[in-house]
């Protein structure tokens, strides 16, 4: 069966899920939802995901929502195809330092691109004004934190090793967002800045940022 992804096409978490979609090679529908009707805070979405958010996965009624636990799933189910995007699980140390990248991504990245997005296109958006004071101090601290990439983009070509994970994938989203209000990040990283070139540049990426797919 199909799978269905539950969420609006082009939204930063509903492309996280995209992006490994398209390195696995997995058929799926996006079923939209209208955030203009509140559809998200229905009783009918909320019993799929109780905190009213995108993207929620539908696998012939398994449902799971988290973008990032949405990829671990697909990238685990379909193992055999696609890009391999997760350790063996039998090797101990490529396990470690896939969940290490992973942190990594959540812990030292995330929060201050999400808080630049937030700054830049969220509350634009929603009619609120953009704190340029704490816009600059998401910039400072993310700068100071892809200071840790260039060391460990010095040893590896990937995060977690010398191959390609979801950890890696997992910044795109916000990753474009923050290269567009920041780029001097980048420019000023040029281990991390190759790294994310050939990131940005994958055939999935610019397929999950295609609204309507063949």
């Amino acid at each position: 069966m199909v799978l269905t992804i539950i969420g609006i096409e082009t939204a930063s978490c509903t492309r996280r899920v995209k992006v490994v979609l398209f390195e696995k090679g997995v058929d799926f529908v996006i079923k939209p939802i209208n955030f203009a009707a509140a559809e998200h805070k229905s009783e009918a979405h909320l019993e799929k995901q109780p905190f009213g958010q995108i993207p929620v996965l539908d696998d012939d009624g398994f449902i799971l929502f988290q973008s990032r636990a949405i990829g671990r799933y697909i990238a685990a189910k379909y193992a055999d195809q696609g890009t391999k995007l997760l350790p063996d699980p039998k090797d101990l140390k490529a396990v470690a330092l896939f969940e290490q990248a992973a942190c990594v991504e959540q812990a030292d990245f995330d929060p201050s691109a999400s808080g630049i997005v937030v700054e830049k296109i969220v509350n634009p958006f929603k009619g609120l004004p953009s704190d340029e004071n704490k816009f600059q101090k998401h910039v400072e601290t993310l700068n100071a934190k892809i200071d840790g990439y260039e060391r460990m983009l010095t040893k590896h070509k990937y995060l977690a090793g010398d191959e390609i994970t979801l950890a890696d994938l997992w910044h795109l989203p916000f990753g474009e967002e923050v290269e567009k209000f920041a780029p001097q990040i980048f420019e000023s990283h040029p281990k991390f800045n190759a790294w994310w070139q050939a990131l940005k540049s994958r055939p999935s990426w610019i397929k999950a940022n295609e609204k309507n797919r063949a």
